[in-house]
């Protein structure tokens, strides 16, 4: 089975203002992530990115908006042999709909699980709100809380520690 270090997106991978990103110009990488998930993928880790996107629901911006920056995301990563196996995002919202895939629930991360064949024993989820870990303890995998828009080296460094 393989391993995997789950990703939300904003904040933790980039810069989150304390709203929507939407615009590829706002999306600013945070410091030393691109190093930090080659480090993981370098140590046989599946890289996925697990993201609510309620604006769309909201009617805030598009999925060709979302589509956008996750393919700049993967373009900087691919330029350092970095490659994601998904990105996985929610389009809804709770003041439009209820479903089963918006964080705390844990249907994105169950979808991986299940398609890249994924042992949650060996994975973590690394999120800057209780719900990103909320969604992982959901999933049996460890939830990981970091503060918003930090390096999460010393993080990297305990998973990678963890293991060995």
């Amino acid at each position: 089975m393989n391993k995997a270090v789950f990703f939300d997106r904003d904040g933790v991978i980039n810069h989150d203002p304390g709203d929507y990103t939407y615009h590829l110009s706002e999306f600013n990488l945070n410091d030393g992530i691109i190093e930090n998930m080659k480090k993981l993928s370098d140590n046989g880790f599946l890289l996925i990115v697990i993201t609510n996107q309620g604006g769309i629901s909201k009617k805030l911006y598009t999925h060709q908006d979302v589509d956008e920056i996750h393919q700049y995301l993967k373009d900087e990563l691919n330029k350092v042999g970095v490659q994601l196996s998904e990105i996985y995002y929610c389009p809804h919202h709770s003041i439009n709909e209820n479903c089963i895939c918006r964080k705390p629930n844990s249907l994105m991360i169950e979808k991986a699980l299940s398609r890249f064949n994924i042992d949650p024993k060996k994975s973590f989820m690394i999120g800057d709100k209780a719900r990103d870990v909320e969604c992982a303890q959901n999933a049996g995998v460890k939830g990981i809380h970091v503060n918003i828009n930090e390096n999460i080296v010393s993080n990297i460094e305990e998973i990678l520690n963890y293991a060995h």
